[in-house]
Order: structure tokens, then C-alpha cells, then sequence
């Protein structure tokens, strides 16, 4: 039984270092891969969608082939256009 609680604790302590580790070395590198993913299929789902706000940017032909591929994204995409937007998201968002 001993031997299970130093396995335990020997356990949590490797996973308590890891996520130190990972947190001082990598969060902010993973955090700006995230956004900039975000970012890309924000204007990936506006070229597909764009007819709807009043500017085309793809021909219909293509976006039609597209839409497929945008259809899991489009509503959270339309929350994020259409919120209303204060001037602390440019400095904090």
C-alpha cells in the first residue's frame, strides 16, 4: 500500500512539472498558433459566405463547392462578426 501513495505522489509531481514546463516554455507559442488558426477560418468562412453580407468574393461556383466544409463553423462564425465590438477587444482581444 506504501507503495501505491509514492506512486501516486511520484505521479502527480511528474505531471505537476510538466504542466510548469509546458506553461513557461510553450503556452504562448500554442495561444498564438490557436489564434491565428481562429483568424484564418474567420476570412475562410467570409470568401465562402460573403454573398450574404453584400460582397462576393468568390464565385458562387466554388463557394457552393466549399460550403460543405464551412457549414460546422458557420454559426459560431456569425456570433463572432455580428457582436458588437468596444475599443478594449482591439487591445486586449
Amino acid at each position: 500500500m506504501g507503495e501505491e501513495k509514492a506512486g501516486g505522489l511520484l505521479g502527480k509531481l511528474r505531471r505537476a512539472i510538466g504542466e510548469t514546463m509546458y506553461g513557461a516554455a510553450l503556452h504562448g507559442q500554442v495561444s498564438a498558433v490557436l489564434k491565428t488558426r481562429m483568424y484564418i477560418e474567420h476570412m475562410f468562412i467570409l470568401m465562402i459566405l460573403g454573398d450574404m453580407l453584400g460582397f462576393p468574393i468568390l464565385p458562387p461556383y466554388y463557394s457552393l463547392r466549399l460550403l460543405p466544409y464551412a457549414v460546422p463553423n458557420v454559426q459560431t462564425w456569425k456570433h463572432r462578426f455580428y457582436r458588437e465590438r468596444d475599443f478594449t477587444d482591439v487591445i486586449y482581444g
